[in-house]
């Protein structure tokens, strides 16, 4: 089988072709509703066009309600009746809930917060991920799941584990304390090393044997950087380590089968997401939009450009997200009508080609009982339902899209190391936050209609026109040296304040910041000026920066903006705010303050437009427009999140059944539509002969 573009095809295209197209349900739990609800159930799934459940994700008490005894009768019924009525199963491992008979048999296997206390079962994720005792059950429970349900012909593909590090992502327990010495061993090799690397010396905190070092457990005051920093990896390492466990004895016992885990909503600082999805067959998603932000939209195609960055391009799974209200937001208020639609087919455009939710059917109790599903409470008469019907009855029709990818001229870095170690203790100023100034930066891209691949610093940067860095005050030496080469090589690059000033331990890089950059940049900083509550500083636009400021002297560089006035002790007037520097046959470009938001949109369209990453068409104020094509399949997707109709002018479009447009697309307020446009050859021939 081969791929949209004559290659291999990966995991996720076989699964589209068993689905027969996009991959469409959500979680199901059975094992809350007596068995006559079930024969119902997937009549009621067939009728919403469900073609994929995911099974068994909080089934371990089920399962295994003795220690080495299994009770298979629920999931060997049910996965029989999904599969003789034509629905595939993405059966989960059920680790992600130990039972209580293991915690009261196995009690230091609970995790310890930073304080000394022991939490206690009573919820999920309730063990420490380096439990040698969590590991056996877990192992065992995992190997027996595989070894009955291999050959099951419903199993499509295996869940493992469920939302990594939610809950759990940081123990502080002495096991935690041991493994954590085993993985500086492993790591560094020496304890000098170790006491170099965190800048021991400082405080008097040198170690002279490894059983003096502890988890960073709170204490009279700052707590080591470096120790802290190397901690958090530490215990995303922990958590990954038990995901590799899982996938191996999976690919051991059911190989051919792929294997994937709903990353926590990419946008958590939990876990290391572009780990985990180096170590899935398949890249999922969870997302769930924050009701009380009018500019969740963003947020949302922000979260999805990310999953596809960690899926290297390739299309992903949205694995869960909510037909309505959610329950642990403060209010929890329901989606607007048309708006799951429009969040489904926005992540559909940005390259999934799976559209899941939690759950199917509504809980009636438990701590999620008022949390949405497809099935609501009020059953099939409620608007939710009529929604997901008509969704999944698109969603058909929208099968052909299935293998395009999305390819973007620009690449937005983002790492989990850099948020770790900005946002630690004693900083210039806790007011610079990694997401918010990612947020911002990706706003104006988003304002533009300029796509963007969300990647790791590592990443090959060399199909992109455009790299934006909006915040890499932690950066390696091989990835500085990357951008370096990339800028050297006709790319253009864009940093945010307060970048490359330490390196990948934490260490302030000597010789004047921005110690990585300096010579990409053509600059110095002399001084980082953070801004008070209330504070700010008049740019030469006319806008005012906020947060966070900088004094710069130039080593070659231009100024592009100036600051016109600000507080006593910060940038002198007329001192750079924007920078470009001629590098190689590239250019560097430097943000020496947090820009307001007119300022940080006309930064990335300066970029954008000597870079030549264009939009990927011309729409108005509010409105999406995505591409996504492979070999000579190319569809265009117009999102319109006003409260308006629009008009989109559009030239050699048609609609999906093949009618043709006149001229233009027009797209009612809260809408999307997908147009099928010619294919990239015929397109080519046509612009020649316009040039002509």
């Amino acid at each position: 089988m081969t791929g949209p573009n004559g290659v291999p095809a990966g995991p996720l295209d076989a699964l589209s072709e068993r689905l027969g197209g996009i991959a469409y349900g959500g979680d199901y739990n059975p094992e809350q509703w007596p068995r006559d609800i079930w024969h119902e159930d997937v009549r009621l799934m067939r009728d919403a066009g469900v073609n994929l459940v995911t099974l068994g994700v909080f089934s371990w008490s089920r399962l295994e309600p003795r220690v080495g005894s299994y009770d298979w009768s629920l999931l060997d019924t049910v996965l029989d009746l999904l599969h003789d009525n034509g629905i595939a199963v993405d059966l989960a491992t059920p680790t992600a809930a130990p039972p209580p008979w293991f915690s009261k048999a196995h009690p230091t296997s609970l995790p310890q917060n930073a304080s000394g206390t022991r939490l206690t079962h009573g919820s999920r994720q309730a063990f420490c991920p380096s439990s040698p005792d969590y590991a056996r059950a877990a192992d065992a429970v995992v190997t027996a799941l595989a070894t009955r349900y291999a050959a099951h012909p419903a199993v499509a593909m295996w869940h493992v584990h469920n939302e990594w590090g939610n809950h759990n992502a940081l123990c502080y327990c002495d096991t935690s304390g041991a493994a954590f010495r085993d993985w500086l061993r492993a790591r560094y090799t020496t304890l000098d090393r170790v006491n170099d690397v965190w800048g021991t010396d400082f405080w008097g905190q040198r170690y002279g044997g490894w059983d003096e070092i502890d988890p960073p457990r709170d204490t009279t005051a700052f707590r080591n950087p470096g120790q802290e920093l190397d901690y958090r990896r530490f215990s995303s390492d922990a958590l990954l380590t038990r995901h590799r466990a899982e996938s191996a004895l999976l690919r051991d016992l059911a190989p051919g089968i792929p294997i994937t885990t709903n990353l926590l909503g990419t946008l958590e600082k939990k876990v290391d997401g572009h780990a985990f999805a180096r170590h899935s067959d398949i890249v999922s998603i969870d997302h769930y939009l924050v009701a009380a932000d009018p500019g969740n939209h963003v947020d949302l195609a922000l979260n999805a450009d990310l999953a596809r960055g960690m899926a290297g391009g390739r299309p992903w799974l949205l694995m869960e997200h909510s037909t309505s209200a959610v329950n642990w937001q403060p209010v929890n208020v329901p989606k607007a009508p048309g708006e799951m639609r429009r969040n489904s087919l926005t992540h559909l455009a940005r390259g999934a080609d799976g559209i899941m939710f939690f759950q199917w059917r509504q809980s009636r109790a438990g701590a999620e009982k008022w949390h949405s599903a497809m099935l609501p409470h009020g059953g099939t008469g409620t608007r939710t339902w009529a929604e997901v019907t008509a969704l999944g009855a698109e969603l058909t029709t929208l099968a052909e899209v299935c293998g395009t990818q999305v390819r973007a001229d620009v690449a937005l870095l983002f790492d989990w190391h850099t948020w770790w170690a900005l946002e630690l203790e004693a900083r210039p100023s806790e007011r610079l936050r990694y997401l918010d100034t990612v947020r911002d930066w990706y706003r104006a891209l988003w304002d533009l209609g300029v796509t963007c691949d969300l990647v790791a610093p590592d990443a090959d940067l060399t199909p992109y026109r455009a790299v934006v860095a909006p915040s890499l005050y932690l950066v390696s030496d091989a990835d500085a040296d990357s951008l370096h080469a990339y800028v050297r090589g006709g790319g253009h690059a864009v940093l945010g304040p307060f970048s490359g000033a330490v390196d990948a331990y934490d260490r302030v890089r000597t010789g004047g910041h921005p110690g990585a950059f300096r010579d990409l940049l053509g600059l110095v900083v002399d001084e980082y000026v953070p801004l008070r509550e209330g504070e700010s500083a008049l740019l030469s636009d006319g806008g005012r920066a906020l947060l966070w400021t900088e004094r710069v002297e130039s080593r070659g560089c231009t100024a592009r903006l100036r600051f016109a006035d600000g507080p006593d002790g910060g940038p002198a007037r007329g001192g750079p705010a924007v920078t470009r520097h001629s590098y190689g046959a590239g250019a560097g470009w430097y943000a020496a303050a947090a820009l307001p938001a007119r300022s940080l949109r006309d930064l990335m369209d300066s970029v954008c437009r000597e870079a030549g990453a264009a939009p990927v068409a011309s729409v108005p104020p509010g409105v999406e427009a995505v591409r996504r094509s492979a070999g000579d399949r190319s569809y265009l997707f117009l999102v319109n999140h006003t409260d308006g109709e629009v008009t989109i002018p559009v030239d050699g479009l048609t609609r999906l059944d093949g009618s043709a447009l006149p001229g233009c697309a027009s797209v009612p307020a809260g809408d999307v539509v997908v147009l099928r446009e010619q294919p990239v050859r015929e397109r080519a021939v046509r612009h020649r002969e316009e040039d002509r």
